[in-house]
């Protein structure tokens, strides 16, 4: 009989607040095989990191383990001494952050990160210790490794960053690791290559590996068991093929549910009530009259060209049109060139070669720094992938959405400013209660509605949306991604949609563009690109998305993918 390596049992961990105690995990009680890949998964705040870093005790200090007990080897890790565990950390057990860049040290050479882990364990000289950090770097398959061993974390991709962490994981070949969030804000094929390589490592090295994720079709395709977390609960644990195809509690229900797949349309990510009245929505929705013939399109990109410091192009050659109400994909790998397209568009930098015709006028010629003072500036705005970064900490809701229409629409503090406020807070499901709060206290379906609010106040023709929803849990994806398809229909406000999440660009938009180191390798209408993909970068975009309910997901047996 095989012996258990992890059991957590009647778990509690508290945390002390300024409003008193609060119970972030309440009686959770899990185990964990050798060689197993156990999926934890759930929305932010379902307790699912916190029990992770308990189990690691990496918990903060306004945080503890009040009730339970956690086993490692029948060892309850919870009551020995700090230096007895500091034995165990690294060496027995390992965790991936979910945020490499924050995780690694940022004037440290990752050489020297791994060699530093590889030496808080093991007796041996730094140059053994540098030798089996390159030997590391070969093992997690970055690319001259050599080359990389000198290189600091901000001369790195995120992709290559995780794989650095993963280096600096399994350095000194743990029995467990903790993967949280490991696969965050990459693209499909990078995620792909992260997540293949991790379970790769994992089934060859024996190692027991808890992922702790809020992607379902993630865990469906890795894990060999799925433990669903709510409220610091644990509330359903089933092989993910019973799981996600029969689920039987009402929350993991309403994640399967909120879950886009290949064939997901935006009203099926919802509850029926909140489907119907979607539905109703739309029904009032008047289309959008056709032009008269000969009306110059909405937006007219003309072969636009980025150029940095002489070097090989970013963009190249990029051409397309958008008519009004009209919804676009641009999808591709990182460094694709996506995010420098879409701020070429919006205005934000200049382009090198090239021209941007938006209702027949061109604004390619002026220069981003002044197009603030053109009259198209309120016309095109842009809702950016990370609230905390793009909202000002020293603004509360009301003057994040306000700021524009101060800026570009001239409006005057006062009543008919607070009116329109309101009014933008009330179309994007902001309750108005929450106006006068800064971004921390708001929480990031809030964030992310405050962003499209402070988007739309000026009644913009075209919304740039550089990956919205990217670090969203499903439940509020699907919520958001309601609101801006109801608000594209209402204003016939059209959509440049900038995601790697494959699955959401097909339902949300009419066309999709595919882009690869800068330049256009596919284009066409969006569901006969993903059904039917022309090119072999399309195809593996397409197969490298996570499935969720189909028969593509492996199953992993005794350690081993299969």
């Amino acid at each position: 009989m095989t012996e258990t390596l992890l059991r957590i049992e009647d778990l509690h961990v508290t945390f002390s607040t300024r409003q008193g105690l609060v119970e972030a995990v309440r009686g959770v009680t899990l185990s964990l095989e050798p060689g197993e890949m156990l999926g934890l998964v759930g929305e932010s705040g379902s307790g699912k990191s916190v029990t992770g870093f308990a189990t690691t005790r990496l918990l903060d200090a306004a945080g503890r383990v009040t009730k339970g007990q956690i086993l490692y080897r029948g060892q309850d890790i919870t009551r020995i001494p700090d230096s007895d565990f500091r034995a165990l950390h690294g060496a027995a057990m390992s965790m991936i952050f979910q945020n490499p860049r924050a995780a690694l040290n940022p004037i440290r050479a990752i050489g020297l990160q791994i060699a530093d882990a590889i030496l808080s364990h093991k007796r041996m000289s730094k140059e053994a210790a540098a030798e089996q950090a390159l030997e590391l770097l070969r093992a997690v398959q970055i690319r001259d490794p050599e080359k990389r061993m000198s290189a600091y974390p901000h001369e790195l991709s995120g992709g290559m960053c995780q794989r650095v962490m993963i280096a600096i994981a399994i350095s000194c070949n743990p029995m467990l690791l903790i993967a949280d969030e490991p696969t965050t804000g990459l693209d499909v094929t990078t995620q792909k290559v992260v997540m293949d390589l991790l379970a790769g490592i994992a089934a060859e090295r024996g190692m027991a590996t808890i992922l702790i994720t809020h992607d379902l079709g993630l865990a469906a395709q890795y894990c060999r068991r799925v433990v669903v977390m709510e409220k610091g609960r644990l509330v359903e644990e089933a092989p993910p093929e019973t799981l996600f195809h029969h689920p039987q509690h009402p929350y993991t229900k309403r994640l399967v549910a909120a879950s886009p797949t290949a064939s997901s349309r935006i009203e099926d990510l919802v509850t029926d009530e909140e489907r119907s009245a979607y539905l109703a929505v739309l029904a009032a929705c008047k289309p959008e009259p056709e032009p008269p013939p000969g009306t110059p399109p909405l937006l007219d990109v003309r072969n636009l060209t980025k150029r940095y410091d002489q070097g090989s192009p970013a963009v190249s050659n990029f051409s397309m049109t958008m008519k009004a109400g009209e919804s676009v994909g641009l999808v591709g790998e990182s460094g694709s060139g996506k995010t420098t397209t879409s701020r070429m568009i919006c205005r934000l930098i200049d382009a090198s070669e090239g021209d941007i015709l938006f209702d027949g006028e061109s604004i390619g010629h002026l220069p981003a720094r002044e197009f603030h003072r053109s009259p198209h500036r309120k016309d095109i705005q842009i809702v950016f992938q990370d609230p905390n970064e793009s909202l000002n900490p020293r603004f509360t809701a009301f003057d994040c959405i306000a700021h524009p229409l101060l800026r570009l629409s001239r409006m005057r503090p006062g009543d008919v400013l607070r009116q329109r406020v309101e009014e933008c807070a009330v179309r994007v499901g902001l309750p108005v209660e929450l106006l006068p709060r800064f971004p921390h206290q708001l929480s990031g379906g809030q964030k992310a509605r405050v962003g499209i609010a402070r988007a739309i106040a000026c009644r913009p023709r075209l919304l740039v949306l550089d990956e919205p929803t990217a670090a969203l849990d499903v439940s509020v994806q699907a919520v958001v991604l309601q609101l801006l398809d109801r608000l594209r229909r209402e204003d016939h406000l059209a959509l440049l949609f900038v995601s790697h999440d494959l699955n959401v660009v097909r339902m949300m938009c009419d066309k999709t563009i595919v882009l690869r180191n800068g330049s256009i390798v596919e284009a066409g209408e969006s569901r006969n690109l993903f059904d039917n993909p022309q090119t072999e970068y399309t195809r593996a975009l397409v197969e490298a998305v996570p499935h969720l309910r189909n028969e593509r997901t492996p199953k992993v047996v005794e350690g081993q993918l299969t």
